[in-house]
């Protein structure tokens, strides 16, 4: 596998979060608006076989678990096409939900217009917006890429600060992974 850092360019901090309607894997479909009243709003693309993100999705839970009742909002957004990817699938996305009991919303972006929007290039690549979806945040979730143990839980102490202090002293890291696995 290649690793593939984030693109600085499409979104920049201070921008506004591009607008989406995607379906998720609770049967729900969710906008921007939906979650209009959060204190923050974390949009992470993932996808269910990346090396890369696997191991992140236990980082991700924990994230979710610590900061949702002080207003935090996670989605995960899948855009891998699945015809070559299979197990990228929203079926898929279903089967992981379950048998790694995500909790946060995962929602699938088979247009790919989302990813594209937000310039995203890989998988995982973390995207943290305030309360008025200004993008406050584009980084890494922690210090290791692929299964080695973190020293640094860069994104959940990000989120932790921002939430307490409404800013972030931590410099950004290119998140790296997977290539998104694009349409064409």
């Amino acid at each position: 596998m290649v690793l593939i850092g984030s693109n600085y360019e499409a979104l920049k901090t201070g921008d506004s979060a591009p607008e989406f309607s995607l379906s998720a894997t609770d049967g729900k479909t969710y906008s921007l608006q939906d979650f209009k009243g959060a204190r923050a709003l974390l949009v992470v693309f993932m996808c269910n076989h990346c090396p890369y993100v696997i191991p992140k999705i236990s980082e991700l839970k924990r994230i979710t678990t610590d900061y949702k009742d002080k207003g935090l909002v996670v989605v995960g957004i899948n855009p891998n096409e699945d015809k070559n990817y299979p197990e990228d699938s929203f079926e898929n996305m279903r089967r992981i939900v379950e048998k790694e009991n995500i909790n946060f919303i995962y929602s699938r972006d088979e247009s790919q217009e989302v990813a594209k929007a937000y310039g995203a290039v890989c998988t995982p690549d973390p995207f943290l917006f305030d309360e008025d979806f200004k993008l406050v945040f584009h980084s890494r979730i922690d210090d290791t890429h692929g299964d080695e143990t973190p020293t640094r839980h860069e994104l959940h102490e990000a989120i932790g600060e921002f939430l307490e202090k409404e800013n972030i002293s931590l410099e950004e890291q290119p998140s790296m992974g997977c290539s998104i696995k694009w349409l064409y």
